[in-house]
């Protein structure tokens, strides 16, 4: 096993501003590297994408491997990794909050955060989610596919078309199917932070995206908004006909909004 999976990362690329890639709940890396060619092109950051324990390449944590443990882990890689530079974020759900996380213990030395679909709430029932809604039905599609992929697919889609469903099976797909579902088990169990970051009052100044889907039954839109007093140079952008996988649902607007936090960060690093 290479150094690369030892220590969660499971790919670098590029050269600038180190960037940290933190997936969400049951999936991997690989849901992020849709966003690398967009990232490649703005020629500022070196791309590091990170397997949470448990998830795609990563061993799970012994012991309690809760949500606390994670973020402790997550802090001692970025440590590893990223040394006393500055370095920026991209979270997607569960990676968001711990973005967030990371945010806040490393303080200045993060020069930017962008979170795609982010979590304010660890807890279901305290977000605010709108009903769950599909937009456009494909049956003769889903007919067509395994059941499990299927239902793995029907779970999140919004929009159920060919090329929706194709980036879905080569980004979200594998990840789900790599999970260590014992690990999983372990983290629902303490799935809490014991202060979140949208319950803290210190502010980070750094340029900040968040990216939501309108029609997101997971973590909704409107928990976000929660965050705006905490991040001054907070975006929020609400993004229609998407749902969770917002980046898969709508990548052409995702990256346009990632193309322009790329190169705020890149002036905030400079400032």
């Amino acid at each position: 096993m290479n150094q690369h999976h030892i220590d969660g990362v499971q790919k670098v690329a590029g050269h600038g501003i180190p960037l940290v890639l933190v997936h969400g709940h049951g999936v991997d890396h690989r849901i992020l590297l849709a966003l690398d060619e967009v990232l490649a092109a703005t020629g500022i950051f070196q791309r590091i994408y990170v397997d949470l324990p448990g998830m795609g390449g990563t061993a799970a944590l012994d012991g309690a491997a809760g949500l606390p443990e994670i973020a402790d882990w997550l802090q001692q890689l970025i440590r590893r990794q990223c040394g006393d530079r500055p370095f920026a974020m991209i979270g997607n759900s569960l990676g968001s909050l711990l973005a967030q996380e990371m945010g806040d213990r490393f303080g200045a030395q993060v020069m930017g955060i962008a979170m795609l679909a982010p979590l304010v709430y660890p807890a279901h029932s305290q977000r605010t989610v709108p009903p769950r809604e599909i937009l456009l039905q494909d049956p003769e599609l889903l007919a067509g596919l395994p059941a499990q992929d299927a239902d793995h697919y029907k779970q999140m889609s919004v929009l159920q078309t060919v090329e929706n469903w194709q980036r879905f099976r080569a980004h979200a797909l594998p990840g789900i199917r790599a999970v260590n579902l014992r690990s999983l088990a372990k983290l629902s169990k303490r799935y809490f932070l014991d202060e979140l970051p949208v319950e803290r009052t210190g502010q980070l100044r750094c340029p900040v995206l968040m990216l939501c889907g309108k029609h997101d039954h997971v973590t909704g839109f409107a928990d976000p908004r929660r965050l705006a007093a905490r991040y001054p140079s907070a975006e929020i952008v609400v993004v229609p006909a998407a749902g969770h996988n917002v980046h898969l649902d709508q990548p052409d607007i995702v990256a346009e909004e990632i193309t322009g936090w790329a190169k705020a960060v890149s002036a905030f690093a400079v400032s």
